[in-house]
């Protein structure tokens, strides 16, 4: 096959006739000649739309008569080219884009007419589409932002733009680039054929400009005239290096300071501005020199970056003892970047002036904290020290004295108003209270409203005023067979007092116990003391307690002491001395004579009469029983009914209390049903009667139990009974009926198990049913 090639537009008319080197025959000719629609572009040079180049394949065979028809097959056959079966002429029917396809593959065949034989062998061709510069460039990735720190060297490459062209970069000019820059130039450049977009001057400052926007050209055919060229826009944002120092605004502030401010609290805000953004624009505040060096200090706030000045002493600001201050502040970057030194220096100083105000200040003790010591033992009224308050104004007003008395509430204390002097109000315990902490209140007399705050702290020393005593409450054991000599307890004392030297507790039997022959006392001279047995042979059984009196006293001055009595108890032990039982009797404790005896005998009987009294003085119940029996109930109607009937209540009996009982004769008269209620027995009552008899004493039981279920009351209804168009609801009324036609002889077709209930309602003779009474 062939190349056929379609070029340029409108381009002169081609012929060429082209032959396989193997074909030894020229059998078939192709000439062709085309105006070209080449690419995308219509022609310029016909107003026609179709048949813009054409083709002509022509046969030796083909002698003109029209024997010959001609078929094209392949790629874009009939819907890109068709064929003139006559002539052979080959024509293009749309437009071509090479950016779409380049080549097509096409075959023409030469039929006889008339036999559809092949004249010619089918011959295979390609056409080729070729390139126009139909595509103008495009930047796929635009647009571009890209960043560039102020300060940077001229050439310093901020970001590289790149353009496509769908044109074939093969042929000609179509498809190579050149870039240029449109807006911008001043500040940026551009490589022509890399598109690297650079820096141009040395100076860019994010001060003066921080944004700028280039736009950026991209043009093919080398940039030459006629060339076709897009554009693609570039935000270059500056980036901020720390190149500006800190400044003040102003050489010097002056601001107003009350001298009662408080300590910590913000005295002056100042501010040295940073041109600079981010980290680069923190700043450090210090104060270089000054008389108020020491008393006052400066922080950064990091939020506004402000010199925040602070009171760094207490009561430091006094009007009446200096009237101003002066300080000299410095600020400076606290990140300093060393490429950009030569613009510095990066700090600034400034001079700050405080003004004293002055006001009414509250008195000021001589003393923030007193402390004061008294004896337990002082008496009251007892003179404990003074505290001393003045007015630091010039006005020198005089104050009053006066304790605060939520620090004392149980006012140990009083003040003197005029002098300051605290004295003793009540008797101290050391034991109660150790440490007194209250608060005095200095007042001006002249203006009330101010008020200063002392702390007095009292301390209790401590006098020997109590007793020793046992430490705790000993439970002390002896076996039955224990021995002469063994301690069977060690005890020990405790003493509220705190004397200086500790305690030095004495350990004794008491003189009404001297003559114990069965425990006695050793002192072990470290505080404690052990109880041992004199003798063998305890006898549980005829001696289960013995009580021994201890006397402890203590070594104070003067000395105190008190008597514990120490229990022991006779219990069986094994042979290894463990207590197996243990009785834990009355007995009278050893040394006691006959009269304590008799004394705690009296004692005793004395409570009982006492406790036998009181219970026979009991008050009586304010209501009897029967009365606490009684309910009542009250039924209200809003329209009228058919008599008494609407307003009787149900059996208030059923609602007794369950452990309650009256007497059987009343009960059962209460309970019996009324006479009309009860039906004839008729002629067979003696064989009837031993039924009657077990229903009537069931029937009692249950009329004198009254937890026996159920609990039936009779209820009448508003429309129902004597004067109701209903008459009676009840059937108990139904059974005083002598008319009644009700009959009951098929119970006995039921069997033998309903044959009593049979008997007694059946008929019987005189034309009665028996029904057994009570019922």
């Amino acid at each position: 096959g062939e190349d056929l090639t379609v070029e340029g537009l409108c381009s002169a008319v081609m012929f060429f006739c082209t032959q396989l080197a193997a074909q030894k025959r020229t059998s078939r000719t192709r000439t062709g000649g085309w105006r070209n629609i080449s690419g995308d572009h219509r022609p310029s040079c016909s107003l026609l739309v179709l048949c813009f180049w054409s083709l002509q394949l022509h046969s030796d065979v083909d002698k003109g008569d029209g024997q010959v028809r001609y078929i094209l097959s392949g790629e874009g056959a009939k819907s890109i080219f068709s064929i003139d079966e006559d002539t052979g002429d080959i024509h293009a029917i749309r437009r071509l884009d090479r950016e779409q396809q380049a080549y097509y593959t096409l075959r023409a065949q030469a039929r006889d007419r008339s036999t559809n034989l092949l004249v010619e062998p089918e011959s295979q061709f390609i056409i080729k589409v070729q390139d126009i510069n139909d595509n103008e460039p495009r930047f796929l990735d635009g647009p571009y932002t890209a960043q560039v720190a102020e300060c940077s060297p001229v050439g310093t490459s901020v970001v590289t733009v790149v353009a496509t062209d769908a044109d074939d970069p093969t042929y000609g000019n179509s498809a190579r680039l050149v870039y240029s820059i449109l807006q911008g130039q001043t500040h940026f450049s551009v490589e022509p054929k890399t598109g690297v977009v650079r820096t141009a001057v040395p100076d860019l400052d994010r001060e003066v400009q921080e944004h700028y926007l280039l736009v950026i050209q991209a043009k093919d055919m080398m940039g030459q005239m006629g060339g076709l060229s897009g554009t693609t826009s570039v935000t270059v944002t500056i980036t901020d290096v720390n190149d500006n120092p800190p400044r003040f605004p102003r050489k010097s502030y002056q601001f107003s300071l009350p001298e009662a401010a408080l300590v910590s609290s913000v005295v002056a805000k100042i501010k040295a501005v940073d041109l600079d953004v981010g980290p680069n624009t923190e700043v450090d505040y210090k104060i270089l020199d000054g008389d108020g060096l020491g008393t006052f200090r400066i922080l950064c706030d990091p939020d506004t970056q402000e010199g925040l000045v602070i009171l760094h002493k207490v009561l430091a600001v006094d009007f009446e003892a200096k009237s101003s201050y002066t300080l000299r502040v410095e600020a400076s970057n606290r990140y300093v970047d060393t490429r950009y030194l030569s613009a510095g220096p990066f700090s600034d100083v400034v001079m700050v002036r405080l003004l004293v105000e002055n006001v009414d200040e509250p008195p000021v003790f001589s003393a923030s904290i007193s402390r004061m010591a008294v004896s337990e033992a002082a008496p009251v009224g007892t003179d404990l020290g003074s505290v001393s308050a003045h007015d630091p104004d010039a006005s020198n007003s005089p104050v009053r004295y006066s304790i605060d008395r939520q620090t004392d509430l149980q006012r140990y204390f009083d003040i003197d108003s005029s002098s300051g002097v605290i004295r003793t109000n009540r008797r101290l315990d050391r034991e109660l209270s150790v440490l007194h902490n209250i608060t005095v209140v200095a007042t001006e007399t002249l203006d009330p409203s101010q008020v200063g705050k002392a702390v007095v702290l009292v301390s209790v020393a401590d006098v020997n005023d109590n007793a020793p005593s046992f430490a705790v409450d000993y439970q002390t054991f002896v076996c039955e067979n224990a021995q002469p000599g063994q301690v069977v307890e060690t005890v020990s004392a405790v003493d509220p007092d705190k004397p200086e030297n500790g305690h030095q507790f004495l350990f004794s039997v008491s003189t009404e116990a001297a003559g114990n022959l069965s425990f006695t006392l050793r002192d072990n001279n470290d505080n404690t003391a052990s109880v041992l047995t004199r003798r063998a042979g305890f006898v549980r059984r005829e001696r289960p307690l013995h009580f021994l009196p201890v006397v402890i006293s203590d070594g104070g001055v003067p000395s105190l002491s008190s008597t514990n009595t120490l229990t022991v108890t006779v219990c069986d032990c094994d042979v290894h001395g463990n207590h197996q039982h243990c009785s834990q009797g009355a007995e009278l404790p050893d040394g006691l004579g006959t009269s304590t005896a008799v004394l705690l005998t009296c004692i005793l009987l004395g409570v009982v009469m006492v406790t036998i009294a009181m219970n026979r003085r009991r008050a009586e119940p304010l209501l009897i029983d029967d009365e606490r029996d009684i309910r009542e109930n009250i039924v209200c109607y809003d329209d009228e009914g058919g008599g008494e009937e609407d307003t009787e209540a149900f059996d208030m009996f059923a609602l007794r209390h369950l452990n309650q009982t009256q007497p059987a004769g009343r009960d059962a008269a209460e309970l019996l049903p009324p006479p009309s209620l009860t039906r004839n027995p008729g002629p067979h009552k003696d064989k009837n009667r031993l039924f009657q008899e077990f229903i009537r004493d069931r029937l009692k039981e249950a009329g004198l139990d009254p937890t026996a279920p159920p609990y039936d009351s009779l209820q009448t209804y508003a429309f129902e009974g004597r004067g109701s168009a209903t008459q009676s609801l009840s059937s108990l009324s139904s059974l005083s009926s002598l008319e009644s036609e009700q009959g009951y002889e098929f119970l006995r077709e039921w069997g033998p198990s309903f044959r009593k209930l049979a008997d007694l309602y059946g008929h019987h003779e005189g034309g009665g049913r028996g029904v057994a009474s009570g019922v």
